[in-house]
């Protein structure tokens, strides 16, 4: 994230929005993660695995946004040339 360009508001300033930066993307995509954990089939989500359900959830919200085939499409893409073995999931 060193090459991406960073910016903020001031809340306490009482400004939400400067430009096109605002905090509702990342508010509503830690909103979306929290029901989906706590939702109606509440997740059994371990502290030792939550980084990578946090990591898998936010490939399938920026992948398709909600579309299923290119959430498919875009998994077998980054899978090419990868492994994980059971061993190292595990660590």
């Amino acid at each position: 994230m060193k090459d991406m360009k960073h910016h903020s508001v001031m809340h306490s300033a009482g400004e939400y929005v400067h430009e096109q930066v605002h905090t509702n993307g990342i508010e509503s995509f830690w909103a979306l993660l929290k029901r989906r954990i706590h939702g109606n089939a509440p997740l059994d989500v371990s502290f030792k695995h939550l980084h990578r359900y946090v990591n898998e959830f936010a490939h399938r919200h920026n992948a398709g946004l909600g579309n299923t085939p290119n959430v498919v499409g875009a998994t077998f893409d980054g899978m090419i040339g990868r492994r994980l073995t059971y061993r190292e999931l595990m660590r």
